[in-house]
């Protein structure tokens, strides 16, 4: 088996709904080579081999769609881009990503397939390729291979490059409810949610509703207390320090004992509680002072320290922490004893997928230990409690624990801060009892929140942040959405990409509109060279102006780049000439099924991202076009020149709305009601040479606009003065014209 190999031969990354599947994908083209002669069954101990490197592979159900069943076909026999495909996802799942899409088929040259799987980041997604390929050949030429090893570099581009917890959890309560993200960084948690003018933004747990102006007062624990203890919400004394022995002054005047901390610290670092001798104060005030511009000095409030997390006022989870202790055993260190006691809990890691984090000896802990008289290669007497850690585990959630008094003075703390999303530190014995009744007392008002405590603590049920995050930004009628119209085919689709633009517009919509002849906002052209592709398309929806968005999307663009948008509110498909077309590159071929790349597997992509509450515009005429009316999963309007078209009136005899032509006049029909909107002669996109194609171009417009709701007035008016070059095309409108679409572009 040694002259086996599979070679990568080329790698599309496709960035957005493709024939495949809705979400990014990259399709690589292997070639297997001499491994087309040999399946699976034909290559002794690649089944047991791959069983007991993967043994995650139990989980995949492939085409059996039972446990397992994948693994039953390895064993009945598979070829090898089928298997890679399997390899790449399970190196994915172990990476820490989100459980994948994989698809093989086989293209008209032997042995070579296109291997297509998730693209949760490229990078990762790559390098996922590239280790699956190497532990596969390793696989049948039976030469060892340390997954444990080679999982780790793929581990680590994943933890930088691929979005954290807080963010993603957000993200997937945002899909949940089906309004869209947009990634805008590489490897960064700033995300865009919803597109154009009805889109909000995250940073992990800040919004674009977290004032500048709170964030920066959160940051100041000292200004903090002062503003939420103005309005009755119970606080520790103290104050502000500026030396060692002004910290021990501040702590005498207040009483110990007391707590020392940075005043614009964050995560706990820093962060000394219950010290009880000045030189305690002196050390702690040491270290404090490296980690924040200023120090702080506080009554230390006895009790326990809990995390509760406010967004848009209202407590939605809370988690307790707990101390780090060892129990001595008078033979392990106190570092022995960390390691086999505490950093051995599965819980505990180094990465954000960990709930709880590895306890090190840092200078916090040192300083516990030197108050126990203790280092770390002490070995305590056995059955000695060793404290390592008092604050910053917080890993118990108590959420359904919390009294309605504390809960409401924590909101309160948050509106008074005047943050959207909340942290909230306080300190009691006991949360199931009011605040104020046990002298407990609110330490911290924090920005930007860690979300992984509730996600995924370390005991109890995880809680719906990223549920209530989504929730609060987007009301309950909300979709993030704005009116998008996705346009494709072989002929006309320019033409009918500007004339619905031009219907938008003169609707009272900003609207955006990316085709071949250029990138437009409204009737300012912004780039002259061709448009029609992801990267202009993904800049209409980048636009907080844009209210209405019009993309054209070839052929080429399905196949080589995907669709700049995952749904959309209506899909134009004029007609489908394949002759007209080369796409030999991706080895499109008339017929073949799914086996193959087909026309009708292209162009039926802008009918699959159709809304259900959309509509898909469709050539009646055209017989392959026609038939994508099956697969639409919103509302169906079929636009043909010739009445008599048989499926047109099959249509209208399900009482469904069609734009056709009758004397000489366009018109919107329902059933049996029609309305006569103009007189093609009217019409200066058609002319008077009245090509067939041009007619088709109008009706496809106007069935669009009308899937759209614009009134008639704004129809018939934007086909009369499209290609004219009027001044204000919208001055010709009643005033009421543009009300209707004005409603419906707020919902």
């Amino acid at each position: 088996m040694k002259n086996k190999d599979i070679v990568f031969r080329d790698s599309i990354s496709l960035k957005g709904p493709s024939i495949w599947t809705y979400p990014p994908c990259i399709e690589t083209w292997i070639d297997i080579g001499e491994l087309e002669d040999y399946p699976s069954d034909k290559i002794p101990g690649l089944y047991e081999r791959l069983e007991a490197w993967l043994p995650g592979l139990i989980e995949h159900r492939c085409n059996y769609d039972v446990r397992g069943g994948f693994l039953q076909r390895l064993k009945e026999g598979t070829w090898t881009g089928h298997i890679l495909e399997h390899v790449v996802l399970e190196l994915m799942t172990l990476a820490g990503l989100p459980d994948g899409f994989g698809r093989t088929r086989e293209t008209t040259t032997r042995g070579v397939y296109k291997l297509v799987v998730s693209n949760f980041h490229e990078e990762c997604t790559r390098l996922a390729l590239e280790l699956g390929r190497e532990l596969l050949l390793a696989a049948i030429k039976d030469e060892p291979f340390d997954i444990t090893e080679a999982i780790k570099p793929l581990r680590r581009k994943v933890d930088r490059k691929y979005l954290g917890p807080s963010t993603a959890a957000i993200v997937n309560a945002a899909e949940a409810r089906k309004i869209p993200h947009i990634r805008l960084l590489d490897d960064g948690n700033l995300v865009q949610l919803g597109y154009g003018a009805a889109m909000r933004r995250i940073w992990t747990a800040e919004t674009d509703s977290t004032s500048a102006i709170a964030e920066t007062i959160s940051r100041d624990k000292d200004l903090t207390k002062e503003l939420i203890s103005s309005v009755g919400v119970p606080v520790p004394e103290g104050r502000e320090v500026e030396s060692a022995e002004d910290a021990v002054e501040a702590a005498e005047d207040i009483g110990f004992p007391v707590v020392v901390k940075p005043t614009d610290g964050n995560h706990g670092r820093g962060v000394f509680i219950d010290l009880t001798t000045p030189d305690d104060v002196r050390k702690a005030y040491a270290i404090a002072v490296e980690e924040g511009s200023s120090v702080l000095v506080e009554r230390s409030i006895q009790g326990i320290e809990h995390r509760l997390l406010v967004i848009g006022g209202k407590l939605i989870a809370a988690n307790r922490s707990d101390l780090i202790t060892v129990t001595g055993d008078g033979k392990s260190t106190v570092l022995e004893l960390i390691e086999s006691q505490v950093n051995t809990d599965p819980r505990r890691g180094n990465t954000e997928l960990h709930p709880l984090s590895i306890i090190r000896i840092d200078t916090a802990a040192q300083m516990e230990l030197d108050r126990q008289k203790l280092t770390p290669d002490s070995v305590p007497a056995a059955g000695r409690e060793v404290l390592i850690q008092r604050n910053a585990n917080h890993a118990f959630d108590c959420t359904d624990e919390v009294h309605p008094d504390t809960a409401a003075i924590a909101s309160l703390a948050a509106r008074v801060v005047g943050l959207d999303i909340a942290g909230i530190d306080l300190v009691c014995q006991d949360i199931a009892k009011p605040l104020l009744a046990q002298a407990g007392a609110i330490v911290e008002v924090n920005a930007g929140p860690s979300l992984l405590m509730h996600i995924k603590p370390g005991v109890g049920k995880p809680r719906p942040v990223g549920q209530a995050i989504v929730d609060n930004l987007f009301a309950t009628n909300q979709s993030g959405r704005i009116p998008l119209v996705g346009v494709t085919g072989t002929h006309g689709k320019t033409a009918v990409a500007r004339l619905i633009a031009h219907l938008l517009y003169l609707s009272g919509a900003y609207t955006g509109l990316a085709c071949s002849d250029g990138l437009f906002q409204n009737r300012r052209q912004v780039q002259k060279t061709d448009a029609a592709n992801w990267s202009a398309g993904r800049r209409l929806l980048l636009n907080r102006a844009v209210e209405a968005a019009v993309i054209e999307n070839g052929a080429e663009v399905i196949l080589g780049q995907g669709l700049a948008y995952d749904r959309c509110s209506v899909g134009v498909i004029t007609n489908i000439a394949s002759d007209d077309e080369d796409l030999s590159r991706w080895d499109v071929q008339p017929t073949g099924g799914e086996y193959y790349t087909t026309p009708r597997s292209i162009y039926r992509t802008q009918v699959d991202v159709v809304l259900p509450s959309g509509h898909a515009v469709l050539n009646a005429s055209d017989p392959l076009v026609a038939d994508f009316a099956e697969l639409c999963d919103g509302e169906v309007i079929f636009f043909t020149a010739d009445p008599s078209c048989l499926k047109l009136a099959e249509h209208f005899a399900a009482g469904k709305r069609g734009v056709t032509v009758s004397d000489g006049r366009i018109i919107l029909r329902t059933g049996g009601d029609e309305i006569r909107l103009c007189r093609l002669g009217d019409v200066p996109l058609i002319g008077k040479a009245k090509k067939a194609e041009d007619i088709a171009n109008v009706l496809a417009a106007v069935a669009a606009g009308w899937a759209l709701g614009l009134t008639q007035e704004v129809i018939s008016t934007g086909v009369k003065t499209f290609g004219l070059d009027l001044p204000e095309p919208e001055a010709l409108l009643p005033i009421q014209a543009k009300k209707p679409l004005r409603a419906a572009l707020q919902k």
